[in-house]
């Protein structure tokens, strides 16, 4: 059985969760990280001292993106086309994710993390402006076609829908995107993302 640690109020340990969800993989996850700690055994396994990290028949790995990759790869092939092509427009989104992982970082902490008379509403209008920018292109992509995988729902979705989830959940004004959001909305229809991305945010 896949085994899963990481807290699920992380956005890399939801991407992982969301997925098995999706490709219907029997699953344990433990929470680690944050509130929860991280004992040495699980250094052992991810020296880096961050989340998630899984083993899966002997194979530990970390690196949210690549567990993804490699869960397709091993067990569903309806999320892993035969066409390089097809896997290559997917692999782009989930590289693409990460730039705006950075982007979104200082207005999530700055409203999630931190209590209100501490925020520094300047960094979060900065960060929301590169967040803006980044979702015109994301939008300008859904505009042509449905998902980011391609004509179906597919791994590239995934670690860019659990930031959309973010995106649209924090308390800012932003602008329509209204490509992103019908996509979103799609996305919220499926069961495996309301019980693991669609969480308060801690």
């Amino acid at each position: 059985m896949l085994t899963i640690w990481g807290r699920l109020n992380s956005h890399n340990v939801k991407k992982v969760a969301w997925f098995a969800e999706e490709a219907g993989l029997r699953y344990v996850r433990h929470d680690v990280g944050g509130q929860f700690g991280m004992g040495p055994d699980y250094i052992v396994r991810n020296p880096n001292a961050l989340i998630p990290t899984i083993e899966d028949d002997g194979v530990v790995l970390w690196e949210s993106n690549a567990i993804l990759r490699y869960l397709a790869a091993a067990h569903a092939p309806a999320f892993w086309p035969d066409s390089v092509a097809a896997r290559a427009q997917a692999d782009k989104w989930m590289d693409w994710q990460f730039s705006y992982a950075d982007a979104q970082r200082d207005a999530f902490i700055q409203l999630i993390r931190k209590a209100s008379p501490d925020r520094d509403h300047t960094v979060i209008a900065k960060s929301v402006k590169a967040c803006a920018n980044l979702l015109t292109v994301l939008d300008m992509a859904l505009s042509r076609q449905a998902w980011l995988s391609g004509d179906t729902f597919g791994i590239g979705d995934i670690p860019m829908g659990v930031y959309a989830h973010t995106w649209f959940t924090l308390d800012i004004d932003r602008p329509p995107f209204d490509h992103v959001r019908n996509w979103y909305e799609r996305l919220r229809e499926r069961p495996g993302f309301h019980s693991t991305v669609a969480i308060a945010l801690t």
